[in-house]
């Protein structure tokens, strides 16, 4: 008898896709989203969650997110300037930077692989812009037109933006503003950058406030009429104050740097302006030190007539010299 055949067992050689324990950039975007978000402010997440929105949600079609090396991330940056402004690109690399880092803390790439750190980020603006005496008078003229306007969100809208120019506020701070944060001269800020503060309000500032008007079912203190919700963006406002004032280029969030320069240009010390803006550390202020030579030759003036004054003599006389 014929001895009976062995019979072989079949075992299919395992596909790279099969053992392979990291998901696709997709699936890891929304399992860190939704282990990772958790952790930040409520500002943070909204800010957060349109960059993704925009830049990350379909980037990296495909690719599984231990694969993601120094070329893809190069080619999606470069693309994300096409896009977008140099700020906004580094923001959103920051974001896809800690993404990688939490890949690797949760065992989906080797450590320190992470490719972001290999990109260089755009450089940052040296010199922020503000308004000057000449434009602050153009952008008050446009202003004061646009406050005597019929539509009401539009008189809203300028008194969001009036209110950044008087309190050096960042914009989120005042666009999110509710009635129950207004106590008498001040702000009390549940959420900034920096966490709750106070914000301190000039006649001025709080005159503005005290001219919106107040409905009973609305918290907010900014109401879009026409789509009965809270203001969300003034940006089609702000670039037709900017047309209208010839201002050029101007953020929204140069309004903070011209009410911190011209505090500065007024004599505040850097420790007052720091606190006025909220600032977490010194380092943010020490930007408003500089003052232009106009001002510094009229500070070299005042000084000098000063002492002048104090010497109770005029300071002219003239060098004789003897050298032939």
């Amino acid at each position: 008898m014929t001895a009976p055949a062995k019979q072989v067992l079949e075992h299919p050689v395992p596909c790279v896709a099969d053992l392979r324990s990291a998901p696709r950039f997709d699936d890891f975007l929304e399992e860190y989203w939704s282990r990772w978000s958790p952790q930040w402010k409520a500002s943070t997440l909204a800010t957060h969650n349109g960059y993704r929105r925009q830049y990350l949600d379909g980037a990296f079609k495909g690719v599984f997110i231990d694969e993601i090396n120094e070329e893809h991330v190069t080619k999606w940056f470069a693309d994300l300037n096409n896009r977008t402004g140099p700020g906004a690109a580094n923001r959103t690399l920051e974001i896809l930077k800690n993404m990688l880092n939490k890949a690797e803390v949760w065992g989906y790439r080797l450590g320190n692989t992470n490719p972001c750190r290999s990109v260089r980020p755009n450089k940052r603006r040296q010199c922020e812009r503000f308004l000057s005496t000449e434009e602050l008078a153009r952008f008050g003229e446009v202003l004061a037109e646009l406050r005597a306007s019929d539509n009401l969100t539009t008189r809203s809208g300028c008194a969001v933006i009036t209110l950044l120019l008087l309190t050096g506020c960042r914009y989120r701070e005042i666009l999110t503003l509710q009635w129950q944060d207004v106590k008498g001269n001040r702000l009390l800020l549940r959420d900034s950058k920096t966490g709750p503060r106070t914000v301190w309000l000039g006649s001025a500032a709080r005159e503005v406030i005290d001219r919106l008007p107040r409905h009973p079912k609305i918290p907010w203190l900014f109401w879009n009429y026409q789509y009965r919700r809270p203001i969300g963006c003034i940006q089609h406002l702000w670039r037709t104050i900017l047309v209208r004032a010839d201002l050029g280029k101007l953020r929204i969030h140069d309004l903070r740097h011209t009410f911190a320069s011209h505090a500065a240009m007024s004599k505040e010390t850097l420790p007052m302006i720091g606190r006025l803006l909220g600032h977490a550390n010194h380092q943010s202020t020490a930007r408003y030190a500089h003052l232009d030579d106009e001002h510094l030759l009229d500070a070299a003036q005042q000084i000098g007539v000063a002492v002048e004054r104090l010497m109770g003599a005029p300071l002219k006389f003239q060098i004789e010299s003897d050298i032939s």
